[in-house]
């Protein structure tokens, strides 16, 4: 009988998060769940309750995985309770619209904080146990804002060129290992981050993806079914783009 595999998403409580954690407990991962707030991580137990005869075990982990201390614990309590990550989806992200010449150094601390270090904080403490299981997949979603910036979205954009960079390095130093990696690029995905910068004026609602469109290819890597796409950045572009 084989061991269900570990999966640690971060931004799981809501929008794309939320999804790929359901479709991931669809697979029969064991799931951590992390975010900032513990009431949204609920809610997507929840959903999995309602929606799933037998969900499989998960854990709620609040934490700000800009913080490197914050990222480095949420790791550690997955690996105490199941002994290993098997699947790290880096999700967690925030974006604000802002011109180049008017992003203050809060503003691009937090772009890059968020969005770049987190995620490669949480590589970094994963990487032994990836090692000592001589197996291991990050999926981090990055944007088309990296491809093609939309104005106002620069500094965001450049945050997820370095989420590329860091699949990039991961395969280079990864692969020996059984290591393999990912960058999702969507468009603009139906979400609260999206409607917090665009109202449907702006941004029609049949102009952008819905977060199963995203999730669903998010988990196709996560489980091996593009294998041929590891290392690389794989567009989502959006509808009429």
């Amino acid at each position: 009988m084989s061991i269900p595999p570990v999966a640690l998403i971060t931004g799981a409580g809501s929008g794309i998060g939320q999804i790929t954690t359901e479709l991931l407990a669809l697979e029969g991962c064991r799931l951590a769940l992390v975010g900032r707030t513990e009431s949204k991580l609920q809610s997507t137990i929840d959903l999995l309750a309602a929606d799933i005869a037998d969900p499989p075990e998960t854990m709620i982990i609040a934490a700000d995985i800009s913080d490197q201390r914050q990222a480095r614990a949420a790791v550690d309590m997955t690996v105490e309770r199941w002994g290993r990550v098997d699947i790290l989806i880096n999700n967690a992200g925030i974006a604000t619209l802002s011109a180049l010449e008017d992003a203050d150094a809060d503003l691009i601390y937090q772009m890059f904080a968020i969005n770049a270090l987190g995620p490669l904080y949480l590589v970094q403490r994963c990487w032994d146990t990836f090692v000592k299981h001589k197996s291991g997949c990050v999926v981090n979603v990055s944007s088309m804002a990296a491809i093609s910036p939309f104005p106002g979205l620069g500094v965001y954009g450049m945050a997820k060129s370095a989420v590329d960079g860091l699949t990039r390095a991961i395969m280079t130093e990864g692969a020996t290992h059984g290591i393999s990696a990912y960058s999702i690029a969507p468009g603009a995905v139906e979400t609260p981050m999206l409607r917090a910068n665009f109202d449907t004026r702006s941004l029609p609602t049949q102009n952008t993806l819905t977060p199963e469109n995203v999730a669903r290819v998010i988990v196709d890597c996560a489980t091996g079914r593009r294998t041929e796409d590891a290392g690389s950045v794989i567009p989502i572009p959006s509808p009429g783009s």
